[in-house]
C-alpha cells in the first residue's frame, strides 16, 4: 500500500532525480550539485522547521514517485505569530498507476501543522486541486507584469528564447531602437518604449547597494502589511545569497530609491544581463511612493540598456503600474489554503506581503542551474 511521510535525508537522492525528469525532462543522473541543493534548501536552511516537513509518496511497490517541496517563513498577522508553509515543487511521477497521487501529497500537505499554505506557481492542473481542498485563487498577486524599454532589442530577446541564431540580430536591433527612442520626448509614456532621457520624476533617485544594505531596509517597507514575514535568524541573508546564484538570468542587482530630502520611499532588486530581459525579484515602497519607485526601476534597468522587464504584482504596486504603460500577462496563480478565515480574507484584501522574496522567484530550483 502506497504511502505519505516527511522527506528523509536518505531520499534526497530520488528526488532530485525525479526533479531532473519532471521539470528538466532530462532522463540523465543529476548533478551531484542538485541533490546537495535540494538538501540544504529542504532540510538544513535557516527557518526549517522539524514538524512542517517536505512529504513524499512512496509506492505500493516501496518507490518513492512523488514530493512536493516546503519551505516554512514564520509571518505576523496584526502582532499574531503564524507559520507560513510555502509549496515549492509539486511532482509526481507514473500518474497512470496512480493519478491521484498529487492530489494525496497536496491534501497531506495542506493538512499539516502550519496556520497557512500559499504557493506563487501554481498550475492551472494545481490551481484546480487547491481549490477542491478549499484554497483560493489570489487574483492580484497572480500576475505577471511587463514593460517593453527597446521595442526590437525585446522582440529579440523573445525570439531568441526559440530561435538561438536570432541573437546575431542583436546589433542592428539596437540601432533601431536608439534611432527610436531619441525621437521620443523626456518623460513620454509608450506602450512600446521608454524615452532615452527617461521617464522618472524629477526629485527621486536610485542608488545602487548591495545585499545588506537592501535587506537593511525590507522590513522598513513591508511594515505597512498586516499580514508580513517575520524572518527567522539568517532567514532574509539566505534567501537573498540564494537568489544571487542564478547566473542564467544575470547579476541580482539591488537599489534603494531616495526623495529629494534624502529620505528612502523604495527599494528594487532584479536580474540584469545584457540583450535580456530583466526579471524583477522585488519591488518595496511606502505608501504612496510605489509611482516613483516603479519609474526609478525603469530608468535603471534603460540605462543598463536592458530590452525590458518582468516582474509579478502585488496589490500595493497595481495601481501606480497602471498609468505607466505595464502589460500584464497570467502564467501561474497565486493560491492560498487556511483554516482561518481572518487570515483568508487579509489576503483576499490584499493585505498580505507575497511573492518574490516572501514566495518562490528567489528560489535557484527556477532558472537556476546546477552543472
Amino acid at each position: 500500500m502506497s504511502e505519505i511521510r516527511s522527506l528523509e535525508r536518505a531520499d534526497i537522492p530520488a528526488i532530485a532525480g525525479m526533479f531532473q525528469r519532471v521539470f528538466r525532462n532530462d532522463q540523465s543522473t543529476p548533478p551531484p550539485a542538485l541533490a546537495d541543493y535540494m538538501q540544504q534548501l529542504y532540510l538544513d536552511a535557516p527557518g526549517c522547521d522539524p514538524q512542517i516537513r517536505p512529504l513524499v509518496h512512496v509506492n505500493d511497490k516501496g518507490v518513492i514517485s512523488g514530493f512536493v517541496g516546503v519551505n516554512v517563513l514564520p509571518m505576523v498577522l496584526n502582532g499574531r505569530r503564524l507559520r507560513a508553509a510555502i509549496c515549492g515543487s509539486l511532482m509526481v511521477e507514473d500518474r497512470e498507476s496512480d493519478p491521484l497521487a498529487g492530489a494525496r501529497i497536496l491534501k497531506a500537505f495542506l493538512a499539516g501543522p502550519q496556520d497557512l499554505s500559499f504557493s506563487e506557481t501554481a498550475s492551472d492542473v494545481s490551481v484546480q486541486m487547491w481549490t477542491r481542498l478549499r484554497g483560493v485563487v489570489l487574483p492580484q498577486y497572480s500576475l505577471d507584469w511587463v514593460r517593453v524599454i527597446q521595442p526590437a532589442s525585446f522582440s529579440l530577446s523573445v525570439a531568441s528564447n526559440r530561435i538561438k541564431p536570432a541573437r546575431l540580430a542583436a546589433p542592428f536591433a539596437r540601432a533601431i531602437d536608439s534611432a527610436y527612442r531619441k525621437r521620443m520626448a523626456p518623460g513620454e509614456q509608450r506602450w512600446s518604449a521608454v524615452s532615452a532621457a527617461g521617464i522618472g520624476q524629477a526629485g527621486f533617485t536610485a542608488q545602487e547597494t548591495d545585499r545588506d544594505g537592501f535587506a537593511a531596509v525590507v522590513d522598513r517597507f513591508i511594515a505597512q502589511f498586516p499580514l508580513r514575514p517575520e524572518w527567522a535568524e539568517g532567514q532574509l541573508d539566505y534567501i537573498l545569497g540564494d537568489a544571487e546564484q542564478k547566473p542564467e538570468q544575470g547579476e541580482l542587482v539591488y537599489a534603494v530609491v531616495a526623495a529629494r530630502t534624502g529620505t528612502l520611499v523604495g527599494a528594487f532588486a532584479y536580474y540584469a544581463k545584457a540583450g535580456a530581459i530583466g526579471r524583477v525579484l522585488q519591488v518595496l515602497a511606502l505608501p504612496g511612493q510605489a509611482g516613483p519607485v516603479i519609474d526609478c526601476l525603469v530608468d535603471h534597468a534603460a540605462k543598463r540598456g536592458l530590452p525590458g522587464l518582468r516582474g509579478r504584482t502585488q496589490p500595493a504596486l497595481m495601481e501606480a503600474m497602471l498609468g505607466r504603460r505595464i502589460a500584464f500577462v497570467h502564467v501561474y496563480s497565486t493560491v492560498l489554503h487556511s483554516r482561518d478565515p481572518a487570515i483568508v480574507q487579509a489576503c483576499r484584501d490584499g493585505q498580505g506581503f507575497f511573492n518574490g522574496i516572501a514566495g518562490e522567484h528567489w528560489c535557484r530550483l527556477i532558472a537556476g542551474t546546477f552543472g
